[in-house]
């Protein structure tokens, strides 16, 4: 990825179990895998299906924090019957938009938008929970 964070700093496995220990209370998650073999930069965080639709086969966040407080938040939604729908929360050097900038719904296209962020990874997640949260519960009203 030319441009990333990736090539600017190392990720902070530390946030990442920080992160880990944080989500683990929540009742929105089945499961949190913290470098899993498909994701070794990553947390995984996989939504609790009961909280989508049926035709929702799996929802996660895979979230890559750095050392310099740049950042990659994926949502994913897998669909049965379509194409999956996506969007991205991300600060990092880029030629498309801002440093800090979001990749809306449904196919989280690029560019995206620009925008601002806390450099407190617990802001960061807990704006990204509650936009998530307004799209489940967009689902059942």
């Amino acid at each position: 990825m030319t441009g990333s964070s990736r090539e600017s700093a190392p990720v902070d496995f530390d946030v990442l179990e920080d992160m880990r220990k944080y989500l683990v209370t929540s009742a929105r998650f089945e499961e949190l895998e913290c470098r899993p073999d498909y994701a070794p930069d990553s947390l995984v965080c996989t939504y609790d299906a009961g909280l989508y639709p049926v035709s929702v086969d799996e929802a996660y966040l895979q979230i890559t924090w750095f050392k310099n407080d740049d950042f990659n938040v994926h949502y994913q939604e897998n669909w049965a019957d379509s194409d999956d729908t996506k969007c991205r929360w991300d600060r990092h050097p880029n030629d498309h938009n801002t440093r800090d900038h979001y990749h809306p719904l449904p196919d989280a296209a690029t560019p995206g938008q620009d925008d601002s962020y806390s450099r407190n990874w617990k802001d960061v997640v807990s704006r990204v929970l509650r936009e998530v949260d307004g799209r489940i519960e967009a689902f059942w009203e």
